[in-house]
């Protein structure tokens, strides 16, 4: 993903819902096609990082880090 701010790479533990990543590995695949030997040429790890990234990008997810109420939960 590329964009025009300074960005790192950061391996997290998150919760989505498993239909989510079904959805996302099933449409990966519809992209990526088989190859001669039937086999799907995508990393799908890799595609769920770029969703994900490219929807907190999208979502503006620095304002919601910013944002004071968000960093109290029910847990904390």
């Amino acid at each position: 993903m590329t964009n025009n701010k300074d960005t790192i790479l950061i391996n997290a533990n998150i919760e989505i819902p498993i239909t989510a990543l079904q959805t996302i590995v099933a449409n990966a695949k519809k992209i990526a096609g088989k190859n001669e030997k039937g086999h799907y040429q995508i990393d799908t790890a890799d595609k769920v990082s770029e969703m994900i990234s490219r929807f907190l990008v999208d979502n503006d997810f620095e304002s919601y880090a910013k944002n004071m109420d968000n960093f109290l939960s029910e847990s904390a």
